[in-house]
């Protein structure tokens, strides 16, 4: 077993941990339902943990983390729509404005 990385959001990490299972790895959660006590212990040590069953795994989990992290920061290229005109940020897949897929 071995620790993969932590997050403060319980969304973001049980994202990673599916992504992970998708992959074939097997993957476990801790302090996952430790937000409560944030306040009586540095908010840190209750932050939920992202685990590998096989040590093996690390290596391949952490690549596909650091991938899966690197696509959600990059939006991707503003397009413009050719229905309407308006420019949509690279993360939207119809336009905002008249719904037109890209």
């Amino acid at each position: 077993m071995r620790k993969l990385t932590t997050a403060p959001s319980i969304i973001t990490i049980n994202h990673y941990r599916n992504l992970l299972r998708s992959e074939g790895i097997d993957a476990f959660l801790r302090n996952e339902h430790l937000g409560s006590i944030v306040g009586e212990m540095p908010f840190q040590e209750v932050w939920p943990e992202l685990w590998i069953n096989n040590d093996l795994d690390y290596d391949r989990a952490l690549q596909l983390i650091d991938a899966e992290t690197l696509l959600q920061e990059s939006p991707g290229e503003i397009w413009r729509c050719g229905n309407c005109g308006e420019d949509n940020e690279g993360q939207f897949a119809a336009c905002w404005s008249c719904g037109l897929e890209n």
